[in-house]
């Protein structure tokens, strides 16, 4: 039997939870003084029923009365060689780990459990729980029926063995799986969200507290399981920062002495292969091979010294593996031990060939020790395996602001994490297009990420952002239409996985958010000539784009495009600080913050109004930087402004950033949906005081603003 070991964080998704579902039959009703004679357990893994169930009948200390006998059919002589429930605990126990117990009216099953342990003197530790009648009730709270039966009925699911334990344990499982997507529709995602939703069903709970059953919700536990302490090098730095450029390239029809030779005079480990009618320019990541040392060695051990004169391209690896240049180390770690190599290129945004980096280069970061986001992304074949690796985040997140790293590396960190979930997504969409007869992409395509996730700047509460670019079609044409179902596909799955669809439509599921390059460009002549801000709501988070997958430069151009436009008509950018709408003062007259139900929005008083504020001057400036620093710096560098103003900002800048990673850590901890609200009371005096000078720094930014504009 497989012993259940998992511990569950309130950040585990419902979609991929590792659970154990129980049912019991029993000698009675009242709990109080019921035994049991039936138990039954299931295994729920990354969200999938597995077949390791466990079955196992239990002599009760008391005969089994007819009315009992009648509802389950097991009788005394079925019972009488069973083992009792003191011999059969300690293999449940084992079964149930440190996991997750789903049961319908699960509250019923623990009173028994644990009255079963008191009698035998076994210490019960009372496990987290969820009952797929309360979940049913938040998910369809109308629903004239919770029972098993009414919600078998009500999702569709067969009945067999009902008032068996294996019985209604399955038929529980699979109620619990149909239940996942109908409270996803209700905003209910993880663990811990499942745990507080539950706890608002107050007179449920109270019924079955008066009959005796156990609390089956229970608000999330304080202390989550912790990651090991994380080393912050890989999360602090940049692969651009450790690899080596420029690469050695030479031709395919070079020979591997040729190789050899130039491994040896440039003491290094492996040299990348391009065409031999390729000039010395740019390489395309996907149009590179490598060669290293040891394809050298296994060259002649296979052939010997003969090998020397052959050409090097029947030896080398093809295509290069490669991460991007502004990846963060961790991402070569995780590549690396992913596909077991010790070489890997460096690509440019455009996707070029512009460093190496090798596992010598990432000794001294101790790589094994440092990997807590691996390249789990990556490998995911579907949306519950990307929900899975994405519920990692906030753990992450939480070990690195322990250790001191900035906030804004942290959003770094979950933006290119967000980035890769999207990569991830489109790979399956575009997989599932071909399984259902669509065939492969009409033309080459990219997909961007836009807002805080192309800033590096997204937080643990985003939605959706995204577009689609493809090389040439028509609105309504052929390719338009594969893009269009292309792009639905990567929405579903991406909302699947854990990152809800935009509320603003920004989405490449959508018309406005999708288009041939022909037709980017109609848009964002568009864009120039409308004279109504309103006009241009949600336009600005275009000029923050990143391209996550495909040809980088079918999105890098219209970004391009934009900004140069965009200088040429100085209006545009006023347009979008309109669009944007005045900053909203975080605090009163009376230095009061301005806080709802105990809370005040930094996004809303601080955050967004230093983003729109840098991002209309680095449009109006034509400074291609994302980041909202950057672009705060090269403003500065530029001597538009005053210095002490610009440092204001980006101070502000880093203090809500840090106080909302921090309000949200704890938010998902406690089972609450993470937003940029923080509560006043839980802050320290010290962050206090932090936030109300951030606050008072962005009070003239309004007018700092309109000053700047239009300044040369």
């Amino acid at each position: 039997m497989i012993a259940r070991v998992t511990r569950p964080s309130s950040a585990s998704p419902l979609l991929a939870l590792d659970a154990v579902v129980i049912d019991t039959e029993t000698t009675g009703l009242d709990p109080r003084k019921a035994h049991i004679v039936e138990v039954a357990a299931i295994s729920l893994v990354a969200g999938r029923i597995k077949q390791d169930a466990l079955r196992r009948l239990i002599r009760p200390a008391v005969s089994i009365p007819a009315a009992a006998r009648a509802v389950h059919g097991i009788d005394d002589a079925a019972v009488a060689n069973a083992p009792s429930f003191a011999q059969a605990w300690p293999e449940l126990a084992a079964f149930i780990g440190d996991t997750v117990v789903i049961g319908h009216a699960v509250g019923f099953d623990l009173a028994v459990i644990r009255r079963e342990c008191e009698q035998a003197a076994i210490e019960w530790k009372p496990p987290r729980t969820l009952d797929t009648r309360l979940l049913a009730q938040v998910a369809e709270p109308e629903l004239p029926d919770h029972s098993l039966e009414g919600l078998a009925a009500w999702l569709d699911i067969e009945i067999r063995d009902r008032h068996s334990a294996l019985g209604d344990a399955t038929l529980c499982a699979h109620i619990f799986i149909s239940l996942v997507p109908r409270l996803r529709d209700a905003g209910i995602r993880t663990l811990g969200e499942a745990e507080r939703a539950c706890l608002t069903l107050t007179a449920s709970l109270d019924a079955q507290h008066r009959a005796g059953w156990l609390d089956p919700a229970t608000p999330p536990p304080s202390a989550e399981p912790a990651l090991a302490r994380i080393d912050t090098y890989p999360y602090r730095h940049r692969i651009r920062d450790v690899m080596r450029t420029p690469p050695e390239f030479i031709a395919t029809d070079l020979t591997l002495r040729h190789a050899l030779d130039r491994m040896m005079s440039a003491r290094i480990s492996s040299v990348y292969i391009r065409q031999a009618d390729t000039s010395d320019g740019a390489v395309e990541g996907v149009d590179a091979g490598i060669i290293t040392e040891r394809d050298v060695m296994r060259a002649l051990t296979n052939h010997g010294s003969v090998a020397l004169d052959m050409p090097v391209e029947q030896f080398m690896s093809r295509p290069l593996a490669a991460v991007p240049e502004n990846a963060f180390v961790y991402r070569a770690i995780g590549r690396m031990n992913a596909l077991g190599v010790r070489h890997l290129g460096v690509t440019d945004e455009d996707g070029a060939i512009v460093g190496a980096l090798s596992a010598r280069d990432l000794l001294r970061l101790r790589a094994q020790g440092a990997l807590a986001l691996g390249d789990d992304i990556d490998r995911a074949e579907d949306a519950s395996a990307l929900s899975l690796a994405w519920a990692t985040l906030p753990r992450v997140a939480a070990a690195l602001r322990n250790e001191a790293v900035p906030a804004p590396d942290i959003a770094a960190v979950i933006s290119r994490e967000l980035g890769a979930l999207t990569r991830r997504a489109a790979i399956i969409a575009e997989q599932r297009m071909r399984r259902d007869g669509h065939g492969d992409p009409p033309c080459p395509y990219a997909v961007a990420v836009l807002g805080s996730a192309g800033r590096d700047e997204s937080l643990l509460a985003m939605d959706q952002d995204n577009a689609l670019f493809f090389a040439r079609g028509e609105p309504g044409g052929d390719e338009d239409r594969w893009f269009a179902t292309l792009g639905q596909l990567l929405s579903d799955i991406l909302h699947e996985a854990g990152v809800p669809y935009c509320r603003g439509g920004v989405m490449a599921s959508k018309p406005d958010w999708r288009g041939s390059l022909a037709t980017w460009r109609e848009r964002i002549d568009g864009w120039m000539r409308r004279s109504d801000p309103a006009d241009l709501l949600s336009v600005d988070i275009f000029f923050d784009l990143r391209s996550v997958h495909g040809d980088p430069a079918l999105a890098n151009a219209p970004r391009a495009a934009a900004f140069g436009a965009a200088h040429a008509q100085p209006a545009f950018a006023k347009m979008l600080a309109e669009a944007a709408g005045p900053l909203k003062p975080g605090l009163t007259f009376l230095r009061r913050f301005h806080t709802e139900n105990g809370r005040i929005d930094l996004k809303k008083h601080g955050l967004f109004g230093i983003v729109v504020a840098a991002r209309v001057l680095a449009v109006r400036q034509h400074v291609m930087e994302r980041s909202t620093p950057g672009r705060l710096a090269a403003i500065k560098a530029l001597g538009i402004g005053g210095g002490a103003d610009l440092d204001a900002l980006d101070d502000g800048y880093r203090i809500f950033l840090d106080l909302i990673l921090a309000q949200q850590i704890d938010d998902i901890r406690c089972g609450t949906r993470p937003s940029n609200a923080v509560s006043i009371k839980s802050m320290s005096r010290r962050d206090r005081n932090r936030l109300r000078e951030a606050l008072r720094a962005v009070e003239p930014l309004n007018t700092l603003l309109r000053d700047l504009l239009f300044t040369d």
